[in-house]
């Protein structure tokens, strides 16, 4: 049986990709912090599972903050994979906290590393880097060779990661990946990113819950995929001969105000009834277009994007719909 460690299990990759190696036959470790049993709904069907918890999941208190619970989970544990999922993710909060962003999304790449290297083990890594290094970009659409620009501190805290699981890779032969996901979303996504707020948002509108949603920068361009599908993707690089990094994207671009329009249709609603701006959304320094080349993974992986745009929009409406016992109605009605 495959053992894997997953840092982050708690988020919403980590919960996805416990379930694909658990479907995999795999057991599965899973990092979290002392804070993170209160937020850990995203695993409770795993965990309410006496087939699965405690037999082949298995949750560990550590931080990447801290050297020594690293390396006493990787002498324990002895993985075979590593998914380095772990992090302060949300790049707006990464202006009002730098110092903790780079802590968790740098630092803790390192550290883990180290931990790694100390306990005298050589599992597969993979690394999940991100977009938002390419910043404000040098060329459309983003590949692997794309010169990075961050424009943000977990952009450039996800570039120090990035390189550094690199020069483990060619310092000391380690199997080490790095993923480059661009924008991935899901009904699990937290409630603070742009995508969630906004279905959410619709959700509680059709209920009478809420007037308006205010938003900043309605012309930002993303390329968004469906979370459960990316970490397909994560799984596929560590079953490869050999190490390498990947862009993993869809290939297309959609605007904020795309994403809004077709949320609020889906539930009925016209979105210039609800929609305000407000200042205080925009980004210190704004990230105006990213897109992902995913041809690599597609030719070297085999991986593709299955759930366009439109489907994942909708989902995520009908998810948040259902979570207010709306979705039965809107069906009936229509």
């Amino acid at each position: 049986m495959p053992r894997a460690f997953i840092t982050g299990i708690t988020g919403q990759d980590g919960s996805y990709l416990a379930e694909l190696l658990l479907d995999k036959g795999y057991e599965v470790h899973g990092l979290i912090r002392r804070d993170s049993p209160s937020r850990s709904e995203r695993i409770h069907h795993l965990c309410d599972d006496p087939d699965i918890y405690n037999k082949r999941l298995f949750l560990h208190f550590a931080d990447l903050g801290d050297s020594l619970s690293l390396l006493r989970l990787m002498t324990l544990v002895q993985p075979d994979e590593v998914y380095n999922l772990g992090a302060q993710s949300h790049v707006r909060i990464s202006f009002d906290a730098p110092e903790q962003t780079c802590n968790a999304a740098g630092m803790g790449v390192l550290r883990l590393l180290e931990a790694i290297m100390k306990a005298n083990i050589r599992p597969r890594f993979y690394q999940a880097s991100s977009s938002e290094m390419f910043g404000k970009v040098v060329e459309v659409p983003q590949s692997e060779t794309t010169p990075f620009y961050p424009r943000s501190p977990y952009g450039v805290a996800k570039v120090f990661g990035y390189w550094m699981t690199i020069n483990y890779r060619e310092s000391y032969g380690l199997h080490a990946s790095n993923g480059i996901l661009f924008n991935h979303e899901s009904p699990r996504r937290g409630d603070t990113f742009v995508t969630r707020k906004i279905t959410m948002a619709v959700a509680r509108i059709k209920a009478g819950l809420q007037d308006k949603l205010m938003l900043g920068n309605l012309d930002a361009r993303r390329d968004w995929g469906y979370a459960a599908e990316f970490v397909e993707a994560m799984w596929l690089m560590l079953q490869q001969d050999k190490p390498d990094d990947y862009v993993i994207a869809t290939g297309e671009t959609h605007s904020v105000r795309e994403l809004v329009e077709i949320a609020f249709d889906r539930a009925g609603l016209d979105w210039e009834k609800y929609v305000e701006i407000d200042p205080k959304f925009y980004r210190p320094a704004e990230v105006d277009l990213l897109i992902g080349d995913p041809r690599k993974a597609n030719a070297v992986l085999g991986w593709k994007p299955r759930t366009t745009f439109r489907q994942l929009v909708s989902m995520m409406v009908d998810a948040d719909l259902a979570a207010l016992g709306l979705q039965r109605r809107l069906r009936a009605a229509g």
